[in-house]
């Protein structure tokens, strides 16, 4: 096996936040390979042309030209510091939100932090006079409000678990994704403003879905939906599959279903009466809103 056909098995193979750290490394190799082939060819100043093209714009007349930026962005680096330390946050906070919260959220939380921290920083440019100089010039690029959005949805979720550090030793996730969002975010505004409008954004999202998911209610189910039918679209020969719910034509094994589903959410309410939401694992949480939404449709 060669090892593109290796590398092709393990992004297949990969959780949710293999392919998220691959996306991330793939498309930072790619805008190496290009920055070196402009190099070469004496053509270095298509550099900036070739980034404004995956690159967020501030200015609304490019962003309404260009509107995949808004994704593309949140996968685009060019400095290995800063690709080196937002995948590092990324697979530590990514890896207990897994755990905490499951697969299919992180991959919502990441994108919608993403989005919400782009769109945040159109706006913030937009809007207030101080941009307006730089406003036409300015783009957004990076992972970093995305995976600020994982980080303070687990730290909001799970606030008394604890990460070890290295020379430190065991810490609340809570101080240190506290200690990130101030260092990364607010101090030095003026440094660096568009990605720290864009860190806050992601970090808004993050709150905002584990202080709702907390209680019961998923803000992402409706984006989940989007997600799983665009990626429908890129499945070969299942684009045209028509999903249905038949109920079983034998209507014993139909009701022993119906009962064994039953007795599973017993069982969670119960679980929840004595302990709590919040003791519930990813799975019975998912099963729970899946069932919660089988009953209203």
């Amino acid at each position: 096996m060669s090892i593109i056909d290796e590398i092709k098995e393990s992004f297949h193979k990969g959780t949710t936040l293999h392919k998220l750290i691959y996306l991330n490394l793939g498309l930072f190799l790619l805008v190496q390979l290009v920055r070196i082939i402009l190099f070469l060819s004496n053509s270095y100043d298509l550099f900036d042309n070739f980034l404004n093209y995956l690159a967020v714009p501030a200015n609304l007349g490019l962003l309404v030209r260009r509107p995949w930026t808004v994704i593309t962005y949140m996968f685009l680096h060019v400095d290995f510091i800063h690709i080196l330390f937002n995948l590092l946050w990324l697979y530590w906070f990514g890896t207990v939100f897994i755990q905490e919260l499951g697969l299919k959220k992180l991959l919502s939380t990441y994108l919608l932090g993403g989005l919400i921290g782009g769109l945040m920083y159109v706006f913030f440019y937009n809007v207030f006079p101080v941009f307006e100089p730089v406003r036409d010039s300015s783009i957004a690029l990076g992972a970093s409000a995305s995976v600020m959005a994982v980080a303070v949805a687990v730290a909001t979720y799970q606030p008394e678990r604890k990460m070890y550090l290295v020379l430190i030793g065991p810490v609340k996730i809570i101080y240190i994704a506290l200690f990130m969002f101030i260092f990364t975010s607010l101090i030095d505004f003026s440094v660096n403003t568009g990605g720290k409008i864009a860190h806050i954004g992601g970090a808004l999202l993050g709150f905002l879905f584990a202080s709702y998911y907390k209680q019961g209610k998923d803000i992402t189910r409706g984006f989940d939906r989007f997600v799983d039918r665009v990626a429908l679209w890129f499945k070969p020969g299942k684009h045209k599959m028509k999903v249905t719910y038949k109920r079983s034509s034998d209507d014993i094994e139909y009701n022993r279903q119906k009962a064994e589903e039953q007795k599973m959410i017993d069982a969670i309410l119960e679980k929840i009466s004595k302990a709590g939401y919040d003791s519930l694992t990813a799975s019975e949480k998912e099963l729970l809103f899946k069932m919660s939404n089988k009953k209203r449709e």
